[in-house]
């Protein structure tokens, strides 16, 4: 028996990530765990842990997409103001 989610137009999530987050953390994980056993280099494992705390979903945001909308607003876009009298 299938059932239908509630909102149909939402994103596939499976426990607190979305399904693109998960294959992203997993291959991260083996890559990050090969390069761990075969050369004793700790960096990628620990930018994928930190990309899996980021990307947690909570409420339909993460905190990974509340760094790059302020990132836009504050530094990247422009921000024009015209004054006039």
């Amino acid at each position: 028996m299938y059932m239908y989610p509630d909102n149909l137009k939402a994103k596939a999530t499976l426990w607190l990530w979305e399904l693109k987050d998960i294959g992203v953390i997993g291959i991260g994980f083996l890559v990050s765990v090969f390069v761990l056993v075969q050369l004793g280099f700790m960096p990628p494992i620990v930018i994928t842990v930190v990309y899996a705390f980021l990307t947690i979903q909570f409420e339909g945001t993460s905190i990974l997409n509340f760094i790059r909308y302020a990132c836009a607003f504050f530094i990247l876009k422009q921000q024009v103001f015209e004054w006039r009298l």
